[in-house]
């Protein structure tokens, strides 16, 4: 029994440690990020590698979500003579839900891996030590533009995903199953709110962008110097991003749309 207990202290203990190791590491980065608004073309940089480089997984899943909504809405729509709320249904569903949290594991599993296997390799190189040494910060060279970059790339990377989603659910239901076009656009348009439900979903991406993020750059810095421990670094960026994207969907959910 006291084993045990020891047992579950020791991990308690642990968990709290590595809580307050990453909000020691976010404070830094976001105290970093003047320095690389400043020096914007680090970020630039690393927009192109986490956001264009993305652009593919994205724009090709935006199209087959799309698609699949179209085809689900039409089958279930037309039980009911509705088919001209298809444009609602698949609008609604990609800018409120779908785009930001398919965007966000899409992103963990691509690009947030990436920036852990990125640090975790600079640091088993001892890369982020020498720039210690030189008098360089890491937090303000490597890891804020970084974080500022993600931040910025994925409300970019889930409004194209939700736009390229709507093309595609158009593409089922008006050229391939007969719903008329305009009744798609205009009950679109009559029904999806800017305020609502636009900018809840932008919200909710640059919130996930955030989490995820944070994560990777996280765990790429606290990566055992190995091989093996860089990848299991990836692994745990992967399912601990997916993991925040879904908890955190929910409480944003909750407080935009719901009554608490």
């Amino acid at each position: 029994m006291m084993n045990w207990l020891q047992n579950l202290g020791r991990k308690g203990l642990l968990l709290f440690e590595g809580l307050g190791r990453a909000a020691i590491f976010f404070v830094g980065m976001v105290g970093g990020l003047g320095v690389a608004l400043l020096r914007f073309r680090l970020t630039l940089r690393e927009i192109y590698s986490v956001g264009v480089l993305s652009l593919v997984i994205i724009v090709v899943s935006g199209l087959f979500v799309g698609m699949v909504l179209g085809l689900q809405g039409y089958v279930n729509f037309a039980k009911f003579n509705a088919e001209e709320s298809l444009g609602i249904f698949v609008a609604l569903s990609l800018v409120r839900e779908l785009g930001p949290v398919v965007t966000g594991l899409l992103y963990a599993g691509r690009a947030g891996s990436a920036l852990t296997a990125e640090i975790g390799l600079m640091k088993t190189t001892e890369q982020l030590a020498a720039m210690e040494m030189m008098a360089v910060d890491p937090m303000r060279r490597v890891f804020a533009p970084r974080f500022l970059a993600g931040i910025i790339s994925m409300p970019l990377l889930a409004a194209i995903f939700s736009a390229v989603g709507v093309l595609g659910g158009y593409f089922v239901g008006v050229g391939l199953l007969g719903v008329d076009a305009g009744s798609y656009w205009s009950q679109m348009q009559a029904s999806v709110d800017f305020s609502e439900d636009i900018v809840n979903g932008v919200i909710k991406s640059a919130v996930f962008g955030v989490a995820c993020n944070w994560i990777a750059l996280y765990e790429g810095y606290d990566a055992v110097p190995t091989a093996e421990g860089v990848s299991r670094a990836t692994t745990k960026t992967v399912v601990r991003s997916a993991l925040a994207v879904l908890g955190l969907d929910f409480i944003l959910t909750a407080l935009m749309f719901g009554d608490i």
